[in-house]
C-alpha cells in the first residue's frame, strides 16, 4: 500500500519543511544502498539447475514467479488447487524454459488450506524428482478479505485467511525443513543453501483500517520467519536461508476477490497507490533473494516502510538500514496524522459503520 507516497500530506507540506528534508535524506540513503548494490553482489540464490517448488503458482504472482525461474534454468514444480489452470500455467512455465531439453516441468494439485497438505505435496515432489527433496520452496499461495472487524462474517473470514496465509506456509515449512535438516542430509555449511521463501504483505509493517481479517495472518509469516532464522543456526550442516516478501497492491485475479470485501474506508485510504503486475512484483523479489536480502521488498517505498519497523530481525544491511530507520518514525509521525484524519472525516461523512451497505463475504 503506498499510504506513504507523498511521505508528507499536502495539507501539511506549510507545516512540514523539516519532515521534508528529512524524507528526501532517508530517500537518497534508501538509493545509495540499491545503487551499492548493483556492484559487485554475488547471486545468493542461483536456481539453474536446482527444483523450485511454489504454491499458489497457478495464476498471479505466484505464476509468474514459475516462469520468470524457468528463464533462469530451474526445474519447477507448481502447487495450486485447481488443475485447469494448473495447467495452462505449466504450458506457458515450459515454454519459457531456458534449457527445454534438460529442464523437467510438473504440477500438483493440493489445497493449502487442508491440514497436513504438505506431507502428500512433498512425497510426490521427492518421488518425481529422483528422491530428492526440492532446493528452493516458495510459499506464494494467500488470499486477503478486507473487512470492518466488527462486521457480520469478520471473525469466519479471519480463520480462512489465517488457514490460507500462515498455517498454508507454516506447514509447507515445517514439511520440507523437516527433509532438509534431516541428519542424512547434512553437507557442509559451505554448500548451497536450502531456501524457504514466504510471501507476507506491506501491511506487516503498516496496519491500515480495513484489512483487520487479513493482516494478522500476514504479521504471523513475519514472526515465524523471524524464529526459524534464529533456529537455522542449530544446523550448521544443514544450511537453510529464510526469506520474506512483501509486495503491496498486485494487478491479479486475487486482487478482483479482494475489492468484493473491501469497505469503503480502504478505498478512500488507498487513493492513488501505485498497482504493480505480477511479472513486476516477481521480477523484483527474485532480485531481492539473489541479493540475499532476509526480508524483501519490491519498492523504495516498501524499503523505508520495512526500516521503520525492523525491531530485532535480521537487517539486509545493517548500516543502510539503521541509518534509514532512525528517520522514518517522524515521517510515520505526519503520515498517522493524515491517515487518521482521513478516517474521521469518512466516519462524520458517511455514519456508523453499521449503516454501511452489506457486502457479500
Amino acid at each position: 500500500m503506498d499510504y506513504l507516497q507523498n511521505l508528507v500530506p499536502e495539507s501539511l507540506l506549510p507545516l512540514s519543511s523539516t519532515p521534508l528534508l528529512l524524507a528526501t535524506g532517508t530517500l537518497g540513503v534508501a538509493l545509495i544502498g540499491i545503487i551499492m548494490g548493483l556492484f559487485g553482489r554475488k547471486n545468493h540464490m542461483p536456481v539453474e539447475g536446482r527444483t523450485v517448488l511454489i504454491t499458489g503458482a497457478s495464476e498471479g504472482m505466484g505464476r509468474s514467479v514459475a516462469i520468470q525461474l524457468a528463464r533462469k534454468g530451474a526445474h519447477i514444480i507448481l502447487v495450486s488447487r485447481n488443475v485447469g489452470r494448473l495447467e495452462e500455467a505449466l504450458a506457458d512455465v515450459q515454454a519459457a524454459a531456458k534449457s527445454p531439453a534438460t529442464q523437467r516441468f510438473r504440477w500438483i494439485s493440493a489445497d493449502v488450506s487442508e491440514p497436513d497438505y504438505a506431507s502428500a505435496v512433498i512425497a510426490e515432489a521427492i518421488a518425481w524428482n529422483g528422491g530428492a527433496a526440492p532446493d528452493i520452496v516458495w510459499c506464494v499461495a494467500g488470499m486477503s478479505t478486507p473487512m470492518l472487524w466488527e462486521e457480520e462474517g469478520s471473525m469466519a473470514a479471519a480463520r480462512r485467511n489465517m488457514d490460507v496465509n500462515y498455517f498454508g506456509a507454516a506447514e509447507m515449512s515445517r514439511t520440507i525443513l523437516k527433509e532438509w535438516l534431516s541428519p542424512e542430509n547434512s553437507t557442509s555449511p559451505k554448500s548451497e543453501p536450502k531456501h524457504i521463501i514466504f510471501t507476507a504483505s506491506v501491511l506487516t509493517f503498516f496496519a491500515i483500517a480495513g484489512y483487520s481479517p487479513y493482516t494478522p495472518s500476514k504479521w504471523a509469516l513475519r514472526g515465524l520467519a523471524d524464529t526459524l532464522e534464529s533456529e537455522m543456526h542449530l544446523y550448521p550442516d544443514n544450511p537453510v536461508k529464510v526469506h520474506v516478501v512483501y509486495p503491496a497492491t498486485i494487478t491479479s485475479p486475487g486482487f478482483e476477490r479482494e475489492n468484493a470485501t473491501k469497505p469503503g474506508i480502504a478505498f478512500e485510504l488507498e487513493k492513488g497507490e501505485s498497482v504493480e503486475t505480477p511479472d513486476t512484483v516477481a521480477e523484483r523479489s527474485i532480485a531481492g533473494l539473489e541479493a540475499g536480502d532476509h526480508f524483501v521488498t519490491v519498492t523504495i517505498l516498501g524499503r523505508l516502510m520495512r526500516c521503520g519497523v525492523m525491531g530485532g530481525s535480521t537487517r539486509n544491511n545493517w548500516i543502510i538500514d539503521t541509518v534509514i530507520g532512525w528517520f522514518v518514525p517522524i515521517i510515520y509521525f505526519f503520515v498517522l496524522m493524515d491517515i487518521n484524519g482521513k478516517i474521521a472525516k469518512y466516519a462524520k461523512t458517511h455514519g456508523h459503520p453499521n449503516t454501511y451497505p452489506k457486502k457479500a463475504v
